[in-house]
């Protein structure tokens, strides 16, 4: 099967005492929903900024099919326009497209998330989970290839945490594009093809969520004791 996301051996220090990445290895296949689990400290958001091209790894190969989209934890930390629509909209910008091409892929995306109702809303105006599905909105408007969500869930109750999971679980098999989730909710691992754990940089365990979600619950009930 083809992988959207590719990596070998990749290396990334912040300085030779802090080594963050080891020889981290991984791959996800083109069109499915994978997440990454781990610790803090164990590298998660390092990796996913890297893939993101927003960290230069020292050694290791990645391959990423383009083009890519990024949701940071925090939407307030990327959505910069004053209204839902505008917003969108300034990310295209760089594509230089006719204003009625625009429109258009606005439309649809905020259709494909479930906002269009909301494009004259103003940013400041909508919850925490609405803010994530318009920053998930401006990567399906550029028609990205792959989806990285870095902990998108971390700022919202319960409710809205199900409901954005959901709603990328859609995306991925409507659109046929590939996600991966940076998530410390195991309960989130039921939505998702595959799951990686790592630990100390490096990808210790990879495969079925079911499989990983109970070693993790076991681990945490040893811990615990």
């Amino acid at each position: 099967m083809t992988a959207a996301i590719a990596v070998r051996d990749l290396e990334f220090q912040w300085s030779k005492e802090a080594s963050v990445l080891k020889a981290c290895s991984l791959e996800v296949p083109k069109g499915e929903f994978w997440m990454l689990l781990g610790t803090n400290g164990s590298g998660k958001s390092t990796l996913l900024r890297v893939l993101a091209g927003l960290l230069a790894a020292q050694s290791g190969q990645i391959e990423v099919s383009p083009p890519v989209g990024f949701v940071f934890q925090n939407p307030d930390h990327q959505l910069v326009m004053p209204t839902v629509g505008a917003d969108i909209a300034f990310g295209l910008v760089a594509e230089r497209l006719p204003v009625a091409q625009i429109r258009q892929r606005v439309e649809e995306a905020l259709s494909a998330v479930n906002l269009l109702h909301l494009q004259r809303r103003p940013i400041y105006a909508l919850s925490g989970g609405q803010k994530q599905r318009v920053a998930i909105a401006g990567a399906i408007a550029r028609h990205c290839e792959v989806l990285l969500l870095d902990e998108p869930t971390a700022l919202l109750d319960t409710d809205s945490q199900f409901t954005l999971v959901e709603q990328v679980q859609q995306l991925v098999k409507q659109r046929n594009i590939t996600a991966l989730w940076v998530t410390h909710r195991l309960e989130e691992l039921n939505y998702c093809d595959g799951a990686f754990l790592l630990e100390s940089g490096r990808v210790v365990d990879k495969g079925e969520p079911a499989r990983l979600k109970q070693r993790l619950m076991q681990h945490h009930s040893i811990a615990s004791q």
